[in-house]
């Protein structure tokens, strides 16, 4: 595998791989990986001929500054574990290499309704800063496809939306969700937690499953549901931040006539913000 800092360097072996007829996988991440990001490379390696991945962590994407110092940067970790899955290339540039003009003067892209809400309230500018950054990492990659994990299921819609109202000529492929043994979505967050805390953080997982029960059994009353499991994971020592009912593929609030839903949540546990999400699909 092949580090590159620099945009052009990018270019230039992406240029050569085409010329042989590859096709393209990309996997953008902000590093810390774990075996999520490694399942997302298998995929690209599965469908693609050539996998590039990135690692940048991006300052647009903060709403807090104490929140980006503590990113955890793991270069040398991550190069490891993705020659070990056969990347083919690393890219791996800087901030004044992706923002040379200041991130004050970067042109940004805002993705309007799926951006709107769950997280997007929670963290305000956060899927503008996405946005504007997986564009700029698209039009450099140029891709035939690329890989997103279902856990960031906000994430993927925004993704999903951009690229198709931008009329961008590839695939967004949604990797499921991967898992600890107690159901804890694996995130590079998970590192914030204590052995403690992680054991604890299944509740998460198992309270969705109780949503989603729920819901395959005829509950509609989707607002209380949610109360009811904020409530739950409050006793289990978390801050919850949202649990809400969307309909998956718009994310607008689900009504009773709704077929095709998912339930997404976020919340707190000692130092680290957790999110999740389980699919509920009434129509089989």
């Amino acid at each position: 595998m092949k580090t590159v800092e620099t945009i052009a360097e990018l270019q230039a072996e992406i240029r050569a791989a085409r010329a042989e007829g590859k096709r393209i996988g990309f996997v953008p991440t902000m590093g810390n990986l774990h075996e999520g990001h490694m399942i997302l490379v298998d995929q690209a390696s599965e469908e693609c001929d050539y996998v590039v991945a990135s690692i940048f962590i991006n300052p647009l994407q903060f709403n807090d500054i104490d929140d980006l110092g503590r990113y955890p940067r793991t270069l040398a970790a991550d190069q490891e574990h993705l020659r070990d899955r056969d990347c083919d290339l690393l890219f791996f540039p800087s901030v004044d290499e992706m923002y040379p003009h200041g991130q004050e003067a970067q042109t940004t892209v805002s993705v309007p309704v799926v951006s709107e809400g769950l997280c997007g309230d929670s963290r305000p500018g956060h899927f503008d800063g996405v946005a504007t950054v997986v564009s700029k990492l698209f039009h450099m990659v140029q891709p035939d496809a690329a890989f997103f994990g279902e856990k960031d299921f906000q994430q993927l819609a925004v993704i999903r939306k951009m690229v198709g109202d931008l009329n961008l000529p590839f695939d967004v492929v949604g990797v499921p969700t991967c898992r600890e043994e107690n159901g804890l979505a694996m995130s590079s967050r998970n590192n914030y937690l204590t052995a403690e805390e992680k054991d604890n953080a299944g509740n998460i997982y198992r309270v969705l499953n109780e949503i989603r029960n729920k819901i395959e059994n005829g509950a509609k009353d989707f607002a209380e549901l949610c109360v009811l499991a904020k409530q739950e994971l409050v006793t289990h020592g978390f801050q919850p931040d949202y649990i809400e009912v969307r309909e998956a593929n718009t994310l607008k609030p689900a009504t009773e006539d709704d077929t095709d839903l998912v339930v997404l949540a976020a919340a707190i546990l000692g130092k680290a913000r957790l999110i999740d999400n389980l699919r509920v699909n009434l129509s089989k």
